[in-house]
């Protein structure tokens, strides 16, 4: 194997990975010397001890295995620990991902604050804004205290040293893993192996230590989390940060819990004094809505346990192009060119001469199934001119054949939506109520009356 070489200052010793004119450390000119890398024992990356490998070289019973200080803790909020599973798991690690903007230091330091405020100590590490940022944000927020700690840098490491130290704090906030490097690794920060080797040892040295380790994660223009897709794997949770910085409400989606349940979500609010939880997102979504306009209808949604209403609006106008538009927002426009196909063939509506728009109100993004039902009667609304009952709820899914397919949850969008008064509820067929096709769902709507 290829000896690594690497370069020392005479002046004042510190290492670096490459020759350069002026040492980085002490900015001395022309003092650094070539020389062998030493050999690591134990961990092959830099800055991480060697895990005590006594608790897991033999193997054990796993009825018999005990796991000490493995009790969660609460994060102060109710409702974040009720997404979590428990609160907190001491070791464990969690990924939080979301756009630039989107309120995800905002939401991290308020979690850091109110852990320290219950007596925890919280340390919040920004590898992106100065300490004088990070203060006067958490005096925006309210939330200075002793417990709550701060440090800026973007050496990794600095950070693991902090899990040498006697005040080793309970929970860390690192913001974000992307922007801390390690300088026995080659390659900038963001980069793969930077992201790799940063995380790595970052995991590590949380569950030796036992503290809860919550990471920042960017995200490519996709939506997708930047980086290697280890480090999904590597954590025990991923939440993902959603919504439209253009609307005040932000979307918490679980991904992946090993310590409760997945796909759970929770609705915040974005506020001066930053971010509240929407205790009850039933109705959140609806705003003003006017249930007198045609081309608007009701679904009950459903994204993990929690149902909430929302509102589908369509545009069914007449088209002077050669190819009518067909624009979606909120969902995937090929669902919605899937609907008008079905519509087409099954309700032999002519709507080659007409465009057609639809969206999800409230500039939210969705993929609930259920949805496709909501799209089928908005576009009917319009293309009639006629508005539903004032109360009428629907969901379900459209397949091809033009028949309404049960979804999940159905029980849970059911309750809620008999709790919120609605009616009528227009679901596909279970227990002797309900519509089995999207002949039936016109007739339930609109009793076949046509414009």
């Amino acid at each position: 194997m290829k000896q690594k070489r690497i370069f020392v200052c005479a002046e004042c010793g510190g290492i670096s990975p490459r020759w350069q004119g002026q040492c980085p450390h002490c900015g001395a000119w022309n003092c650094l010397q070539e020389k062998a890398a030493p050999k690591k024992s134990g961990s092959s990356r830099p800055g991480v001890a060697s895990a005590p490998l006594h608790a897991f070289r033999n193997p054990v019973p796993i009825s018999e295995y005990s796991e000490q200080n493995a009790t969660p803790y609460s994060s102060g909020l109710s409702a974040l620990d009720r997404i979590l599973g428990k609160g907190l798991m001491p070791g464990g690690a969690i990924l939080m991902a979301g756009n630039p903007g989107i309120g995800k230091s905002t939401l991290l330091l308020q979690l850091a604050g109110s852990v320290g405020a219950m007596g925890h100590s919280a340390l919040y590490v920004s590898a992106e804004e100065s300490l004088g940022q990070v203060q006067a944000r958490a005096k925006r927020l309210g939330l200075l205290s002793d417990n709550l700690l701060a440090l800026s840098t973007t050496r990794l490491e600095d950070v693991l040293s902090i899990f040498d130290s006697p005040d080793c704090p309970e929970i860390m906030v690192v913001d974000s893993v992307q922007t801390l490097s390690s300088e026995g690794i080659d390659g900038m920060p963001g980069t793969v192996s930077q992201v790799r080797a940063v995380s790595t040892s970052l995991i590590e040295r949380a569950k030796e230590t036992g503290t809860t380790l919550v990471l920042v994660g960017h995200v490519t223009k996709d939506g997708q989390i930047a980086g290697p897709k280890l480090l999904e794997h590597m954590v025990d949770t991923v939440l993902s940060l959603e919504g439209d910085r253009q609307h005040l409400f932000r979307i918490l989606r679980v991904m992946k819990n090993r310590f409760g349940p997945c796909h759970e979500l929770l609705v915040f609010e974005m506020l001066s004094s930053g971010m509240q939880v929407v205790d009850d997102p039933s109705t959140f979504f609806l705003q003003d809505r006017d249930p007198h306009l045609s081309g608007t209808s009701l679904v009950m949604a459903a994204d993990g346990q929690r149902p909430f209403a929302v509102e589908i609006q369509a545009l069914v106008s007449k088209s002077f192009l050669a190819i009518p538009r067909r624009t979606a927002l909120g969902f995937d426009a090929n669902r919605l060119h899937l609907l008008l196909a079905v519509l087409e063939k099954r309700l032999h509506l002519n709507l080659s001469q007409v465009d057609i728009y639809a969206k999800i109100g409230g500039g939210m993004r969705m993929t609930d199934p259920g949805l496709d039902a909501g799209i089928v009667a908005a576009v009917l609304s319009s293309f009639y001119d006629k508005p539903l009952p004032e109360a009428a709820v629907v969901w379900g899914e459209i397949d091809l054949n033009g028949q309404v397919r049960p979804v999940s949850s159905h029980d849970i969008r059911m309750k809620q939506a008999q709790r919120l008064g609605y009616g009528p509820i227009v679901a596909p067929y279970a227990e002797g109520s309900g519509v089995r096709t999207i002949a039936e769902l016109q007739n339930r709507l609109f009793g076949g009356g046509r414009k």
